[in-house]
């Protein structure tokens, strides 16, 4: 019998997907973390943050959980405890990765729409404060998870696989975490994003015209403002990280509301329409995990010098203990 198409695709793309996002990211906190790219502090931490978020999400999720199912089957990671394990880091990750991009989001909200709550509150120590606070949330609310699952069978002492136990379908307890969680990620953080980034745009487009006008009158000829250039740049990172998100996570948002609404949890085949949009949004999801630093690399003109520089320190090494 002949594999899925769904099943032949996440063969190749889950390893490449992994690759991409283990190197991305550690390219995108090393290069952050030397701190010239010409980012405030506050935006720094909360990009490392992300960017550390994003590489955790890409171990748990694609590496230990669907790559060890795909390519190691029977594995330690099979181990009922270790899958439980596997499981409880792949919701958590997810749910600090998704609350710290509504952070960040929050943050810019507030430095471009809040002139009396941004000195307070845009500040390098506001920043880490909020990166400990949502990492910590996260992981508690994240945690009854890893008590959701029983072993598929023993062998000899040793319990094997993840299943559901048969009252996380029948009991109120757990059917309400369950709406909480899927509530609380990813559709809250996606309304709340979309709702951030209308504000921020309907207060840019008033201030650029207010702005704009003030130095016509003042000046006679319309020259650039620094202050609107400087802002132009923070609002392209914003939308494009928060645009980015909203594209990967759409399809997951609608699936779960509609997965919600109809009740419908079991598929007939694989080739069951609902099937295939499931694993398809899982996938989108992910990817999302492993952009952020291509869009620092399109936006950031400092970003990519460090990159280069980056990228050409070891050939030179290579060069020089060659010629040793």
């Amino acid at each position: 019998m002949g594999y899925s198409v769904i099943y032949q695709i996440e063969y190749i793309y889950y390893p490449v997907l992994a690759a991409l996002g283990v190197s991305v990211n550690l390219v995108a906190i090393v290069i952050l973390s030397r701190g010239k790219c010409g980012l405030s502090k506050c935006i720094t931490r909360y990009l490392v943050g992300m960017a550390a978020a994003d590489l955790l999400v890409v171990i748990s999720d694609p590496i230990l959980r669907r790559m060890s199912a795909i390519y190691f089957p029977g594995s330690f990671l099979d181990i009922t405890p270790v899958c439980s394990l596997v499981d409880f880091l792949v919701f958590a990750t997810t749910e600090v990765s998704v609350w710290l991009t509504v952070a960040f989001t929050f943050d810019r909200f507030v430095a471009i729409c809040c002139e009396k709550l941004k000195t307070k509150y845009c500040t390098e120590k506001t920043a880490a404060v909020v990166l400990g606070t949502v990492s910590v949330l996260s992981c508690l609310e994240s945690l009854p998870w890893y008590f959701t699952f029983e072993p598929a069978f023993k062998i000899g002492n040793v319990p094997w696989y993840c299943v559901l136990k048969p009252s996380f379908f029948t009991s109120h307890a757990w059917a309400a975490f369950e709406l909480f969680h899927r509530i609380l990620t990813p559709c809250v953080p996606f309304c709340l994003i979309l709702l951030l980034n209308f504000l921020t745009v309907r207060r840019i487009i008033l201030s650029s015209r207010v702005r704009r006008g003030l130095r016509v009158r003042s000046n006679g000829k319309n020259h650039k403002d620094p202050e609107m250039e400087n802002r132009k740049k923070s609002i392209i990172l914003l939308f494009s990280i928060s645009g980015s998100f909203i594209l990967f996570w759409v399809t997951q948002v609608v699936f779960s509301i509609y997965q919600r609404i109809t009740n419908r949890y079991s598929y007939s085949s694989p080739t069951d329409p609902l099937y295939i949009t499931e694993y398809t949004a899982g996938m989108l999801q992910l990817l999302s995990s492993c952009t952020n630093t291509c869009i620092y690399v399109l936006t950031q003109t400092k970003f990519r010098e460090e990159l280069k520089n980056t990228v050409k320190y070891p050939l030179i090494l290579i060069v020089k203990l060659v010629k040793l």
